[in-house]
């Protein structure tokens, strides 16, 4: 399987005031630091590597989960620095930590997905990258991939079209050369690197039909601890 690069760097100030003396990725969820559930599952899907991309507050992270021992993971660190990078920035930074070929997951997400599947559905479409979308229909968020026939044929976080019906289910796999073209230690967005991906049929949709859970937000973060709680219960 490949690393998982974690996006843990926001600021999170939609989540304020619990984000202003911890990192969103140690908000307390049914129990734990959010990040321990992603660890914890991870491992479950046969992941041994993760790379977390820290930024604001970074320390706390790293001194909660350290070198990974607790969920028989090998947990490393890239550090934005001084300035925030952006989601793309922040990858860039990280690659020499990183395989060929690797996963990225969002910090605030956790998704209940199999990670073998989405493994072998880059690896066969040959692709730069890989995204995994849901059935949205701007019920979730705002409707941001253009998917017809397995295919994407736009993806646009900050100019959505009225004819996309799908969202950006939160996981990738990429190819590190999607950063080939971008100078280390400057901020750009992710979002921007998956759009230039799907204008030039470089970026492979895989469908998902379980929803995604969040704590980016307050109502999210309630949604996502209510999930767990029930799970728990089974």
């Amino acid at each position: 399987m490949f690393p998982v690069a974690i996006l843990a760097g926001g600021l999170a100030t939609r989540l304020y005031p619990i984000t202003k003396t911890i990192p969103k990725a140690l908000v307390e969820v049914a129990g734990k630091p959010f990040i321990k559930h992603q660890l914890e599952f991870l491992k479950l899907q046969k992941i041994t590597r993760v790379v977390l991309c820290v930024g604001h507050l970074g320390e706390m992270i790293m001194e909660v989960i350290g070198n990974g021992d607790e969920f028989g993971i090998h947990v490393s660190y890239s550090y934005d620095g001084d300035n925030p990078l952006g989601t793309g920035g922040a990858l860039k930074k990280a690659i020499p930590l990183l395989d060929d070929n690797f996963y990225i997951l969002y910090g605030d997400s956790f998704l209940p997905i199999c990670f073998s599947s989405v493994n072998d559905a880059y690896v066969n479409n040959a692709k730069f990258a890989l995204m995994t979308v849901l059935y949205n229909s701007n019920k979730w968020d705002k409707s941001n991939v253009l998917f017809k026939n397995n295919e994407i044929l736009e993806y646009n976080k900050h100019q959505p079209n009225p004819y996309m019906r799908h969202i950006d289910y939160g996981i990738a796999v990429v190819s590190k050369k999607i950063f080939d073209h971008y100078k280390a230690n400057i901020t750009f967005d992710l979002a921007d690197v998956y759009y230039q991906l799907s204008k030039v049929g470089q970026l492979a949709g895989f469908e998902v039909h379980e929803r995604f859970y969040e704590i980016g937000s307050h109502t999210g973060l309630k949604e996502t601890e209510e999930y767990f709680l029930t799970k728990e219960k089974k």
